[in-house]
This record gives structure tokens, C-alpha cells and sequence, in this order.
């Protein structure tokens, strides 16, 4: 059975943030707060007009931020779009038990209600360039991402059988697709991965791609997690091959960069029919957009 949006662990509200602000970083605590909408792992805050608060719904979402304050500021100085590295760091008190960051705010929209236009392709390729570089020995675990698609495969396999019923987007093609990247030759590789690029965490402003956002799946392993995310960024099919080609990764690495946007696919789609639209919506365009391509 298919799960939903995973529900909060704790309670957090403006006065609970704004406390936190208060305690630890006080010149910050009477900026003005807005509520956004939470992603799976965390509540988002803006704060004042440049910067946001970022706080771990649920105890799995803790070690990710950590991961985050750690590497992004590094990262963030080798990358040619912005990325949120924390500016300042919280820590747990008597009303709130993880570490929490305060970001800033980079500016557009989320790509899924302002998609990219297709000449942002080869700039998104050369941020994945600029990214999958060797990774440190001691970069962030991460079972779901950058790993096998074997391992993945139970998973993904009862999802497709479930949207198979109910829809009609997984046709032979999909199915192909997806076997066919777990017949491909794994990656012996270790790059650095965000592990999580989807429409939601790609920030666009008048089509321009402004910001890659949500890095707490940060990882290391194979390019080809990363390279799934043109499916979910690009509607027309001549910017994914120029995406790909200015990448220009190997066979292999392509037929499973497919295997995987068939995979966060599945997955978006799946849960997002249980109580996310936007989710199903971003599903549902992946899984057109690879049966559409053909190579």
C-alpha cells in the first residue's frame, strides 16, 4: 500500500521559531515570519525578505540538515547556480530537540509552476558537471540515492504495479526503460551527489534557472540519480538532448539516468495520488517525458 506525505514528528509554529531566533541568534528574532508550505522533511520559514529558517519535521530529517551545514558552504563556492548554504546554525533546546538553519533566500519560483525554458538546458547540465566531481571519502551515506537500481528495485517494482492499475502511464515503454537501466553495467564511481533534483527543488525566475534548493539527500555514488532529474525539468525533448549532450555521459550511465527518473517518477506519482497534487502532477510529466524520448 502506498504511503503519503510523511507526517510531522513535532509541532513547530511562528512562535516556536521565533523563540528559537530569540534564544540563539537574537539580532534575527524581530525579522518578520512567514509560513511556507513543508516539503517531507522539513518546515520552511521566510524570514524578513532575504532569508529562510529551516527546521526537521521528523527525527530521519535531523542527520540530513546536519549534512547540509556541513558541506554546502563548501560546495557552494564550486557550483554556477546558488545554492542555500546556511548562514547561521541552531541548535536543539527544551522546545525543539535537532538542529535547525537559517538560509538565505534565493530568489524564483518552484520549477513544476515555473517550468525552465529549454535554453536553461545546458546551463543545468554544467551545474551537474561542475557538481559530479570525485567525493570526499568521508561525503554523507545515503542508501536510497546514488546506489544500485538493484537495490531499488523491490521498491520501485510494487509501485509500477500499483500505478499500472491506476493510471495508464505505465505502458510497455516505462516498463522497458526500467529494466533495461537494471540490466545496465553499474557505476564504479564515487561523485558528489544532491540526490533529490525534482521540479520542487529547482528554483526559476522568468525561466532561468535561479537556484538548486534541498540538499539534504546529499551523497556520493553514481551520476546517473542526478542526471534523472531532466526528465523532470524539461517538457520539450530537443532540451533534454541538449542537456544530455553537453553532459554527454556514457551508455550506460544514460540508460540508467532513465532508469532512475522512471524511479523518482514512480515514486512522486505514487505517493502524490495519495494527497499531494503537485507530486502526482510531477510524477506523471517524468513518466510521459521518458516514454516519449527515444535513444
Amino acid at each position: 500500500m502506498s504511503v503519503g506525505t510523511p507526517k510531522a514528528e513535532v509541532s513547530v509554529d511562528e512562535d516556536l521559531v521565533r523563540g528559537l531566533l530569540h534564544d540563539q541568534h537574537p539580532d534575527l528574532a524581530d525579522l518578520t515570519l512567514t509560513v511556507l508550505e513543508p516539503g517531507f522533511d522539513n518546515f520552511i520559514f521566510r524570514l524578513g525578505s532575504d532569508l529562510a529558517v529551516r527546521l526537521p519535521r521528523r527525527e530521519v530529517a535531523a542527520e540530513l540538515i546536519e549534512h547540509e551545514q556541513r558541506w554546502l558552504p563548501w560546495l557552494a563556492e564550486k557550483l554556477p547556480l546558488p545554492i542555500p548554504a546556511p548562514i547561521r546554525t541552531g541548535v536543539p533546546s527544551d522546545h525543539y530537540p535537532w538542529c535547525w538553519s537559517v538560509l538565505p533566500w534565493l530568489p524564483g519560483r518552484a520549477a513544476d509552476e515555473e517550468p525552465p525554458t529549454p535554453d536553461q538546458a545546458i546551463p543545468f547540465a554544467e551545474f551537474l558537471l561542475a557538481l559530479h566531481q570525485p567525493a570526499s571519502d568521508d561525503a554523507p551515506e545515503n542508501p536510497f540515492r546514488g546506489c544500485s537500481l538493484a537495490a531499488r528495485a523491490p521498491t520501485i517494482d510494487d509501485r509500477l504495479v500499483r500505478l499500472r492499475v491506476k493510471t495508464d502511464l505505465i505502458g510497455d515503454d516505462v516498463e522497458g526503460v526500467w529494466r533495461a537501466a537494471q540490466s545496465a553495467p553499474d557505476s564504479s564511481q564515487e561523485m558528489w551527489l544532491h540526490g533529490d533534483i525534482h521540479a520542487r527543488n529547482t528554483l526559476v525566475s522568468d525561466g532561468k534557472i535561479t537556484g538548486i534548493i534541498d540538499w539534504g539527500d546529499i551523497t556520493s555514488g553514481d551520476v546517473a540519480t542526478d542526471l534523472a532529474a531532466i526528465w523532470g525539468l524539461f517538457e520539450d525533448a530537443r532540451a533534454r538532448r541538449d542537456a544530455i549532450d553537453r553532459y554527454a555521459p556514457d551508455d550506460a550511465t544514460l540508460c540508467r539516468a532513465r532508469g532512475w527518473a522512471v524511479s523518482f517518477g514512480a515514486l512522486l506519482l505514487d505517493t502524490g495520488l495519495v494527497d499531494h497534487p503537485r507530486h502526482a502532477a510531477m510524477g506523471e510529466k517524468t513518466l510521459r517525458r521518458v516514454a516519449e524520448d527515444e535513444f
